[in-house]
């Protein structure tokens, strides 16, 4: 299961943490992993190059995380959002691949 934690609360979110694997098909053939995996990287690519925030961002072996000031953050909500809002629809979805958390705790840049 893919385990999605974003930071921050619902109307100011501060970045995000994903990590895991959906198990709805085998490696290679996953829709719902290439769906996170393209939605995430399109966060990322607008936050730090649409729109040219500095942003703290990890990638590690199957994780990936984006922190961001309160400044840009304030400025990323349109991608933040969107993105919190596909991976709610793809947990609808797909049930048992996807679990998205929010935690208030606020990790800056």
């Amino acid at each position: 299961m893919i385990q999605a934690t974003f930071f921050g609360t619902p109307k100011k979110l501060s970045g995000f943490s994903l990590s895991g694997h959906a198990g709805y098909d085998d490696y290679g053939h996953d829709i719902v992993c290439a769906s996170v995996s393209s939605a995430v990287q399109m966060t990322v690519n607008g936050v730090t190059e649409v729109l040219k925030l500095n942003a703290n961002v990890n990638v590690e072996e199957n994780l990936i995380e984006m922190k961001l000031s309160e400044q840009n953050a304030q400025k990323a909500q349109p991608f933040l959002q969107a993105l919190l809002l596909h991976l709610n629809l793809l947990s609808e979805d797909y049930e048992g691949t996807i679990q998205v958390n929010l935690t208030e705790v606020y990790n800056n840049a």
